[in-house]
């Protein structure tokens, strides 16, 4: 089935998405809040995914009361992230294949990411797909975060092409909203959220990986794609 519009861009989002840094960060939560006698249930996590850190430390407190010394647990935090991922971040499927196939077609692409411009170089650098984007919209370059949808806004604008001639591929349920909202074609590849109702009536597709976009984007060959009931620093090269 081919998409509702030609893509003449695509929008990706980083985390649970490019590089399997989700599972990464759950373990690193739960081991900070161990070391101060909580503990932190999944589906805590699971709100958290896909919001700017100042959003997540409100729900944090929410949930663990005033009392929780958020400091030392984002402390704790960073340090585990640290130090799991000092063997490095593996990429997700099909990441590569993908981005050769928009060089290919000549497809400009940006990344749109609650994460910091450092956590960028970080997570991509290591891959060297920093330079494969043509623009990168880190938590820095953002007046509101995800689920609004000036992230996806304004990586539209960095590439010079209408949102709604854009393709954003996105992991957590807030950015799809986000995604969704600007007008954008959305694909949902679920990485640590499984897909609601909410999120089929948002997305064009609900995909099992990359190489499935990748397929659409050939013309459909080998899609496995479940249709779905509805619809930093920036720098182009």
């Amino acid at each position: 089935m081919a998409l509702p519009r030609p893509v003449k861009a695509v929008v990706f989002d980083m985390d649970g998405l490019l590089v399997d840094t989700e599972q990464v960060v759950f373990e690193a939560m739960a081991a900070s809040c161990q070391g101060s006698g909580h503990e932190m249930p999944f589906s805590l996590f699971q709100r958290l995914v896909g919001l700017p850190g100042h959003v997540s430390d409100l729900i944090v407190v929410e949930h663990f009361g005033a009392g929780f010394d958020l400091a030392l647990w984002r402390d704790g935090v960073s340090h585990h992230f640290d130090a799991i991922a000092a063997a490095g971040i593996a990429l997700k499927t099909g990441v590569v294949e993908l981005i050769d196939l928009l060089d290919v077609r000549g497809l400009p692409r940006a990344v749109a990411t609650s994460s910091t411009r450092r956590a960028v170089d970080h997570s991509l650098g290591q891959h060297g797909l920093v330079e494969r984007f043509h623009a990168i919209i880190s938590r820095e370059l953002q007046t509101h975060h995800k689920p609004h949808p000036d992230p996806f806004l304004k990586a539209a604008a960095a590439l010079g092409v209408a949102p709604e001639d854009c393709l954003a591929l996105e992991d957590s349920h807030n950015g799809v909203r986000a995604a969704a909202a600007a007008g954008m074609m959305t694909i949902m590849v679920p990485d640590l959220l499984d897909p609601t109702e909410e999120m089929h009536d948002l997305c064009v597709r609900i995909a099992g990986d990359l190489h499935e976009v990748r397929a659409l984007l050939e013309g459909g060959t080998g899609a496995r794609l479940s249709i779905s009931p509805g619809r930093g620093d920036s720098r182009m090269e």
